[in-house]
């Protein structure tokens, strides 16, 4: 068995230094643990796979092909493969979970 504890997830980002810290891959998928601060800019670029986005915490707007959305703790966004997006207003250190399908590339 695979398993993280959140607190697992955090430690391991912070000791790689970066924003994204990639915690599975599969053929079909990856994950990561992805955290940016408040009032942070968001440097991501569109993807080349389907993607979903879980706020474990924090608070912020989400921009995805032009729709903005406030999200926080406990929501979740679907973000269709080379579809522009990012998020910004960060009012909370935001922290979200990230599935690509299938696995990121690069």
């Amino acid at each position: 068995m695979q398993a993280w504890s959140a607190d697992e997830l955090r430690q391991a980002r912070a000791a790689d230094g970066g924003l994204y810290h990639e915690f599975l891959r599969r053929p079909a998928m990856s994950m990561g643990i992805y955290v940016l601060d408040a009032g942070a800019e968001d440097p991501q670029s569109p993807h080349g796979e389907d993607e979903i986005y879980h706020v474990l915490d924090g608070s912020a707007t989400v921009e995805v092909d032009g729709e903005q959305r406030k999200v926080g703790a406990g929501d979740t966004i679907f973000v269709a493969a080379r579809v522009p997006h990012r998020f910004h207003s960060i009012e909370r250190r935001l922290e979200l979970l990230v599935l690509f399908a299938p696995a990121e590339s690069g």
